[in-house]
């Protein structure tokens, strides 16, 4: 097979089959070829992911514990106040993380609330972080509304192939999420999005989410591959194990059809070895969520996850379009506006 550096966007299920089904070792060293045409070898995107409203979702995505048809005991969180998140976006970015995501258990903003979220994308901006959400559906005004107040990304997964997508969702249809995806890429907002592996589909939708992925023009940005984290109470806890062997080949043909993509490592971090990771490195993913949690789930210490950077000669790849002088003025102004009121208190659900 003839692999290029280059994106393509008319790759076939049976070109990306043809990929899962090379040797492993063949397929990781064209993957690491494609990474070290298009990035640092030895660099990785590092981010940072708070839920600033948990749980409750009226969504039924048979693995999310924060959904509101299964029994995890979750509590029910308001919406964050602004100035808390921009507490937390601040600690992030002394931790050394670039990007600041946010995420929201909705099936889409309400009005009441998505002003206070527009005010944390304003701060979080200002701190000279790269800024990400993931709110849910969004219509075309509340994707223009995002996109004036400086949001970078939109995270909204696809999770699965369009094929095994309703065994695992039905209050929201595969059409509506590309529905989402085409309003905020209509307004220059970057995209991450990504699926879920280890659902119990069959390698088959693998290759058909990989595809759907790499059928977007441009692809996705940020692509985060997650390993299923199970949650006693939802429907997929005694989901068979994927093996891990099957997620690296998965990274792997990710970076290799879309090959400038960001590839994120992301949820399922906390129940890989060391070794699992650096071949996820090795195979092309260059991004990681970092901290205790993401949104609800365990994931990897910061500490531990420089330790294994520094085993490995891998270092946080950094922003180079904000000054230090900026960020320190930006906090300075965070800490004067904690003592104005209009967006300082908590929005209730």
């Amino acid at each position: 097979m003839n692999i290029s550096t280059q994106p393509r966007y008319d790759w076939t299920s049976q070109e990306v089959q043809a990929l899962f089904d090379m040797p492993f070792m063949d397929l990781l060293f064209h993957a690491q070829t494609v990474h070290r045409a298009n990035f640092a070898p030895n660099e990785v995107q590092v981010s940072t992911l708070l839920s600033i409203k948990t749980g409750a979702c009226p969504e039924d995505c048979k693995y999310c514990p924060q959904s509101g048809h299964y029994n995890t005991e979750l509590e029910k969180e308001k919406l964050m106040e602004v100035q808390k998140v921009l507490e937390e976006a601040t600690l992030a970015k002394k931790e050394g993380a670039t990007r600041f995501c946010m995420g929201a258990a909705w099936k889409h903003p309400s009005e009441k609330d998505f002003p206070y979220v527009l005010e944390m994308i304003k701060g979080v901006k200002q701190l000279g972080l790269e800024s990400c959400v993931t709110l849910g559906t969004l219509n075309k005004a509340q994707a223009k509304q995002l996109a004036d107040v400086g949001l970078d990304y939109y995270n909204h997964n696809l999770d699965t192939s369009p094929e095994f997508y309703d065994s695992i969702i039905t209050t929201r249809s595969y059409q509506e999420r590309l529905d989402t995806l085409s309003n905020v890429r209509d307004t220059g907002v970057k995209l991450c999005c990504g699926g879920i592996m280890g659902l119990g589909e069959e390698q088959k939708d693998r290759v058909g989410l990989l595809r759907q992925l790499a059928l977007m023009t441009p692809h996705p940005e940020s692509v985060p591959i997650n390993m299923l984290v199970k949650v006693e109470g939802t429907p997929l806890e005694n989901v068979d194990d994927l093996d891990e062997f099957e997620f690296i080949r998965t990274i792997a043909v990710a970076r290799i059809i879309m090959p400038t993509s960001h590839v994120r490592l992301s949820a399922g971090r906390q129940g890989m070895s060391e070794q699992t990771q650096a071949l996820c490195f090795m195979a092309g993913a260059n991004s990681i969520f970092y901290g205790e949690k993401l949104l609800t789930t365990g994931n990897p210490e910061a500490d531990k996850d420089r330790m294994l950077f520094e085993k490995l000669g891998i270092q946080p790849e950094r922003r180079h379009d904000v000054s230090d002088e900026a960020v320190t003025e930006a906090i300075a102004a965070q800490a004067k506006a904690q003592n104005e009121a209009k967006f300082f208190y908590d929005a209730t659900v």
